[in-house]
């Protein structure tokens, strides 16, 4: 394969990235309250509106693997994986109409100060640690990513690219706070979005225009149909995207702390669940984008020498190879689309930094000493920030001892995790009854499950779950798909049966059985099952252990999810699930009053009261 480089111009277009970058970490660091509060530093003083919060929720989903990854799933397996966007629907409907108002009402710091609040402090502990496991790990892969992919290709150099973008994006987190973040976030995806755009136009273009690359990709069987197979063993259905796809959606936008901390950043309620509606048709056109040019991707290399088509490459790097292929006449856009990819990673990392410095302040520093002083909160807030971009770069270079396969095993513990942390969410939300022991049996065996098998799936695959690529045919017919000793000739294609134009470009294997086939179950299917088991162990225990009473619960913790649906049932059966409403007052450990009166006006919707309390909940009439 013929090695590409960058022309002075693309240099130039990445440099501008990452100046740009941080000169909004600049300028947030020397304006307004200069960052002197831990307020303004972890949640942008709760002052933001909702065009950027949601363009800073899109770039923290939008990280440099999918970038790529969306892509190469395309050119290698079709469009199948386009029916995720069903999952995103009722993946943020359920977060702005559940999750977002009843942590905003609650007037939180971090997503894991609710766990103490519905049950104790061990849950709230066990949450954090949780969170900062998957996050620590998934950090290193997001920046070692699309350095390595992108030395594969144009021989940048692997730990040039990766200290560049990780002390970048470690400098602007730490010196100019979530503001910084959302900011440059809102900045990275017009560059993303930009990035894409180019790539596909110009491959349109090189590849015949929109109609020959319909006709390759309908040749070459990349349109995928309705898969309703309800096997959940198979790696992508209609079923495991879009059912599957919303409990990984729920676990990322409902109750990871780098998206509730912008919910949290919002100036109000209704900004904060505007924000999480806007997010649903921008990621419809960013997975869109990314399809799009996986499909121009296998029209361009369809037919195509051996030797210029990029399928001996891995996933990530085929894309590199295809984007400087395409604008390699071009000066600038290759650059442009490295910029789009590294304002990818930039945006998770960065999103990843601030949640973890929070939560660690929040949740593991501050109530072991509550009498620090608002100025060293703010000073050790910073330099958690900055310790954490150092682990990032860290953990990228263990990445690149581990090798390749490692990407997939991070990407799975990434999936595994997140499942649990719903679980228990889901269960103190949904669930009254469900007690602290509940809550902690139940997230160990949900972790205990999702590790269980997603190791098995690692073991018994030699570390597969890859993206199922495969070698593309020389001349874009079906026939190289079919199995076994039947083909097709051109002659005949009319006389294919349908439902050959349906089948899977993997070839197939044979059905496992015991547990092979639980270890064969798709990743998509990983954060819903975790979450089951977390949720029906959860309640037994709690049984057992005698359940939660009415009057022992938070109020405002509990969303009266029950309570609706059983409305048919006598209010004395209710009164003993503890449907009924929770009281109207409670003090917290603070002391201070919080109130959901139904009566409340409208004036005092508006007020908030945080002089004396940073925990003081807002008062509004429920929903």
């Amino acid at each position: 394969m013929e090695q590409m480089y960058f022309s002075v111009v693309d240099y130039v277009i990445f440099a501008l990235l990452l100046l740009a970058s941080m000169a909004i970490g600049v300028y947030y660091a020397l304006s307004g309250g200069r960052q002197r509060t831990t307020q303004e530093f972890l949640l942008a003083d709760r002052s933001m509106a909702a065009v950027p919060v949601s363009l800073s929720l899109i770039a923290s989903f939008q990280s440099a693997v999918a970038i790529v990854g969306i892509p190469a799933e395309v050119y290698a397996n079709g469009t199948q994986f386009w029916f995720i966007g069903c999952a995103y629907v009722l993946g943020l409907l359920i977060p702005a109409q559940v999750f977002v108002p009843l942590f905003y009402r609650l007037r939180l710091s971090s997503a894991y100060e609710y766990l103490e609040r519905r049950f104790n402090k061990a849950v709230r502990i066990c949450g954090t640690l949780t969170f900062i496991f998957q996050t620590v790990i998934y950090m290193g892969v997001c920046i070692y990513t699309p350095a390595f992919a992108l030395n594969k290709v144009t021989g940048l150099p692997l730990w040039g690219t990766v200290l560049a973008t990780g002390l970048v994006c470690t400098a602007y987190t730490t010196i100019g706070g979530l503001k910084a973040v959302i900011w440059t976030d809102v900045f990275q995806t017009a560059v993303m979005f930009a990035g894409q755009l180019a790539v596909i136009v110009v491959g349109v273009q090189q590849a015949g225009g929109v109609k020959a690359v319909w006709d390759r990709v309908l040749e070459g069987n990349r349109i995928s149909g309705l898969d309703l197979n309800p096997d959940p063993t198979e790696r992508h259905t209609f079923w495991t995207l879009a059912v599957g796809g919303v409990f990984l959606m729920l676990a990322l936008y409902g109750v990871n702390q780098a998206q509730v901390q912008r919910y949290l950043s919002a100036r109000t309620e209704r900004e904060a669940v505007r924000s999480c509606y806007m997010v649903i048709p921008a990621l419809q056109v960013a997975l869109a984008l990314s399809c799009v040019m996986g499909l121009v991707m296998f029209a361009r290399y369809c037919g195509e020498d051996p030797s210029r088509r990029p399928g001996s490459l891995s996933g990530d790097a085929m894309v590199l190879f295809f984007v400087m292929d395409m604008l390699q006449g071009l000066p600038g856009l290759p650059g442009l689309f490295i910029a789009c990819l590294f304002s990818a990673a930039l945006s998770s990392i960065s999103s990843a930094f601030n949640s973890l410095a929070t939560v660690t302040m929040e949740d593991l520093i501050r109530p072991r000493y509550p009498a620090m002083t608002e100025a060293r909160a703010t000073l050790l807030s910073k330099g958690l920030a900055m310790s954490y971009g150092l682990l990032c770069l860290a953990m990228a270079y263990f990445t690149h001892l581990m090798g390749e396969s490692v990407l997939q095993v991070a990407l799975k513990i990434f999936g595994m995790v997140g499942g649990p942390l719903l679980g228990v969410f889901s269960l103190g939300m949904f669930f009254p009854w469900a007690n602290s022991t509940g809550a902690l049996v139940g997230l160990g065996a949900g972790l205990a499950t999702a590790f269980w098998i997603g190791v098995g799936s690692i073991m018994t695959r030699g570390g597969g779950g890859g993206s199922g690529g495969s070698v593309l045919p020389s001349n874009c017919s079906v026939a190289w798909l079919l199995s076994g000793n039947t083909t097709v000739s051109h002659a005949n294609m009319s006389a294919v049966p349908a439902i050959f134009f349906n089948i899977s470009a993997t070839p197939p294997t044979l059905r496992p059985t015991g547990l092979r086939r639980l270890y064969s179950l798709s990743y998509m299917w990983y954060s819903g099952l975790s979450c089951l088991v977390v949720v029906l162990v959860g309640l037994l225990v709690s049984f057992l252990s005698g359940p939660m009473k009415e009057e022992d619960v938070f109020p405002g913790t509990v969303y009266p999810l029950l309570g609706n649906l059983l409305f048919f049932l006598p209010d004395r059966y209710k009164k003993k699930l503890c449907c009924t409403g929770q009281s109207t007052h409670a003090e917290d450990r603070n002391g201070d009053t919080f109130s959901s009166d139904k009566g409340a006006t409208e004036a005092e919707t508006k007020v908030l009261l945080r002089a004396s309390a940073p925990l003081l909940m807002e008062r509004e009439t429920s929903v």
